[in-house]
């Protein structure tokens, strides 16, 4: 096994997923993309369904790379409003309402407080997180996406 091949089995992280996350039946939640750069980490994570004014999302990083998000999906289902009426839904592919938590493993240690997390329109939480420079330091950190 070469170098390359082990720094590439880092980049697959597993993902754990909880609550209304695993019960997902349509557009996959959770799903987690990884870039690495020289100085930073970039992770986006598709949260379909999620409103970020709603869902009271959080993203917590520590030190040696472990990321947790969690928050609640608040769309209910059952009746959907329209323009002008309301349907009631005979076919639910979404994700349940309810508290959700998607934890995954950064392939190296980060400085927890040099993040910054964006939720984009089309659902993907996107954060860069600068890697660690000190190794001593274990502060985490704490932000709601913006």
């Amino acid at each position: 096994m070469g170098v390359d091949d082990n720094s590439e089995s880092k980049l697959k992280p597993s993902v754990v997923l909880t609550g209304s996350a695993k019960e997902s039946y349509g557009p996959c939640i959770g799903l987690v993309d990884i870039g690495v750069s020289q100085s930073a980490f970039l992770f986006r994570v598709s949260l379909p369904s999620i409103r970020s004014d709603q869902s009271q999302l959080k993203c917590e990083i520590q030190r040696d790379g472990k990321v947790r998000i969690q928050g609640v999906i608040t769309q209910g289902t059952g009746m959907l409003e329209g323009i002008s009426s309301k349907c009631e839904m005979k076919v639910e592919n979404f994700c349940r309402p309810g508290p959700f938590t998607i934890s995954f493993n950064l392939p190296g240690s980060v400085d927890p407080r040099l993040f910054s997390p964006k939720f984009r329109p089309d659902g993907i939480l996107e954060v860069v997180v600068m890697k660690s420079m000190n190794p001593g330091d274990s502060v985490d950190a704490r932000a709601p996406p913006s």
